[in-house]
């Protein structure tokens, strides 16, 4: 009996060894790093991870499949935003096409389309009338994106992803925000796959306090 007992406790105790172990590779200033002051959230209720991105960035379009597969098993507490960063002008004809295809309801549309069209095909889509022959191709009506493109909640809303790609501190793609209080890239994490390693740890992390 004491042996089966012993067996028993081994099988609890070798998981939470691992938990310890793996937790102990992320450290703050390496793997991820404190936002300070830290950026409120869109919604208070949950914890909340931002995907900072790119549309003509190829690093972003190899780490979309991992988002994708991440999300499958997202957890209820956990809410998810993607957010177009912005360093230049150029780079925003693609937030100002996001935030038109998610005002239409039609982002999934929209999104993956537009990197493997980028990044698959090769295509030159960077402007407003590449974007707009483009979302044509894959089923918006051109009158109704063209004027969701030019609306001034699109132009906010551009307006604050600018500020978020300052405020959040980062400086490149692609980088994730986690609850407006950390940040994590492939650089710190040591890869793609790791960065979201890291965001669970930052999440079980914010479930702590």
């Amino acid at each position: 009996m004491k042996q089966l007992i012993f067996a028993l406790l081994t099988l609890i105790i070798a998981p939470l060894t691992v938990s310890a172990a793996e937790a102990a590779k992320f450290e703050e200033g390496v793997n991820y790093q404190l936002i300070s002051p830290a950026v409120p959230t869109a919604d208070s209720a949950t914890i909340e991870v931002v995907e900072m991105f790119w549309y003509g960035c190829p690093h972003c379009f190899h780490f979309e499949p991992l988002v994708t597969e991440w999300l499958k098993t997202k957890p209820a507490d956990v809410s998810f935003r993607r957010v177009p960063a912005i360093f230049a002008e150029q780079w925003k004809p693609h937030a100002r096409a996001l935030y038109a295809a998610e005002a239409l309801g039609s982002l999934e549309k929209l999104h993956k389309p537009l990197f493997d069209a980028i990044h698959v095909d090769k295509r030159r889509i960077f402007d407003e009338f590449a974007l707009m022959q483009f979302v044509t191709e894959v089923g918006f009506d051109a009158d109704e994106f063209k004027a969701a493109y030019e609306s001034p909640t699109v132009e906010a809303k551009v307006k604050m992803a600018t500020l978020a790609t300052r405020d959040y501190g980062i400086d490149g793609v692609p980088a994730v925000i986690v609850n407006g209080k950390y940040r994590t890239t492939a650089s710190m994490a040591g890869s793609q796959e790791a960065m979201l390693d890291v965001v669970n740890f930052l999440l079980a992390k914010e479930r702590a306090k």
